[in-house]
């Protein structure tokens, strides 16, 4: 198939879009249907256009009746006049639906990490979100659900303990392997004094993460 590339800049000034947003390399909508059903129903309709065009979306339903939407083509990593048709015709059935656009909520969030040597700790991170590592040198959720992570280059080191973590929520039987793939990848056990609530770990920077689990939170 042939794929025609369009930019940001060429996407303002297309016509019939007004419920989409250029976010990250992607077009994204949201919209508010009537009720939950109702939007389940747009989420259908979206599937069956989807289909027909072979081109498929990553949809988000959430209660009481929100369907978020973003398209890109995965074929070429990022927008394409095939995303605009899909987008123009996905416009079209939320409209008949009664569903009505919310544009200035398409965000997208990225987690950046600052580090002297990006190459060090991004197998940590890697290993204990369960990611994969991008061409770019950023690490993203192989099933596109989590936010993707990349590393910011620093000219001087901090010195001072982080002042957030992560908490990556893992099935309990799941956790010993995320742990054992963490500490493979260069991370050090701080603390297992909570466990089997979490177990803390550090990347060789010093950046902390935990691992949780259901169990022993009492």
């Amino acid at each position: 198939m042939q794929y025609t590339s369009v930019t940001a800049d060429e996407f303002a000034t297309l016509d019939g879009l007004a419920d989409w947003r250029y976010v990250l390399g992607a077009i994204r909508a949201d919209f508010v249907a009537p009720s939950f059903p109702a939007a389940a129903d747009l989420v259908v309709a979206i599937t069956g256009a989807a289909e027909r065009l072979v081109h498929h979306p990553d949809l988000d339903l959430r209660y009481p009746g929100r369907v978020r939407v973003l398209l890109t083509t995965h074929a070429t990593g990022g927008l394409t006049t095939l995303d605009v048709e899909l987008a123009r015709e996905i416009s079209g059935l939320a409209a008949a639906a009664g569903a009505r656009p919310e544009p200035a909520d398409a965000q997208a969030i990225e987690l950046a990490i600052d580090t002297m040597d990006a190459e060090r700790i991004r197998p940590f991170w890697a290993a204990v979100l369960g990611y994969v590592i991008a061409a770019d040198g950023s690490i993203a959720d192989p099933l596109r659900c989590g936010t993707s992570v990349w590393f910011q280059q620093m000219d001087e080191p901090r010195t001072e303990r982080n002042r957030f973590h992560l908490d990556v929520s893992v099935p309990h039987d799941v956790a010993d392997q995320r742990i054992a793939a963490t500490l493979a990848a260069g991370g050090t056990l701080v603390s297992d004094d909570r466990a089997r609530a979490f177990w803390i770990l550090a990347d060789a920077d010093g950046n902390e993460a935990c691992i949780c689990t259901w169990q022993d939170r009492s």
